[in-house]
């Protein structure tokens, strides 16, 4: 599958810039999405290819919808969009004296936000003959390993994880394949130091984003392996 149109969310840095370089240097057309247009046009100009940015916030469902009919109009489908960004690593909390409104911005870039670029790049991926949904997750929220600490990042990428599923579920019928991915402890200025490099983390992410036509849908993986819910 080459030639693909891939839309990262937060590509301008991070594993989001690491699974832009993959794309790119494959090929594909990459669509980088960056919340700030200067931070995403330094990083597209670091990256070889076919390469765009484009400003993307996944908070403001104005800015999505009015996104997507550029890239109709521009590219006429998307073949790959990964679901990247996310804010708040909150190692200064617990659930017991939390902040809620960190939880909230939590939810709503890290879920909801994840759940509006999919609908709103919904109409372009139902065009592609080979849609995928790649949704960058992580073990904090497993269910099946989940302790206490980082709260509000934890119940958002649970929250991710069951949202994976349902979309799995309601788009198998468009052929659509929809997936989880936990890239691991990789140090990005989220991460911190001390991870695994970028290129490993987004290599585990781009398990999801190759996938053949009639693979899996609805998995939570790293490195290609499963991951307990």
């Amino acid at each position: 599958m080459a030639d693909r149109v891939v839309v990262v969310t937060g590509g301008n840095r991070g594993l989001g810039l690491g699974v832009a370089r993959i794309c790119a240097g494959r090929g594909d057309t990459v669509l980088l999405g960056s919340r700030d247009p200067a931070a995403g046009e330094r990083a597209a100009r670091g990256l070889p290819g076919r390469v765009h940015a484009v400003q993307l916030d996944v908070t403001d469902p104005d800015g999505l919808a009015s996104l997507a009919r550029d890239v109709a109009a521009a590219e006429g489908r998307v073949d790959v969009l990964v679901n990247n960004a996310a804010v708040h690593y909150d190692t200064w909390q617990t659930s017991v004296d939390v902040d809620l409104g960190v939880v909230r911005e939590a939810l709503e870039t890290n879920l909801l936000g994840a759940w509006q670029a999919t609908l709103a790049f919904l109409p372009l991926l139902r065009r592609s003959a080979h849609p995928r949904v790649v949704m960058v997750s992580s073990e904090g929220g497993s269910l099946a390993s989940m302790r206490g600490g980082t709260p509000a990042y934890s119940v958002s990428k649970a929250a991710l994880n069951a949202l994976t599923r349902t979309l799995a579920g309601d788009l198998a019928r468009d052929r659509v394949l929809v997936n989880a991915v936990c890239p691991g402890w990789v140090a990005t200025d989220m991460g911190g130091p001390g991870g695994r490099p970028v290129a490993e983390g987004a290599a585990s992410i781009m398990f999801a984003v190759d996938l053949p036509d009639g693979g899996p849908t609805g998995t939570f993986t790293r490195d290609g392996r499963p991951v307990p819910w």
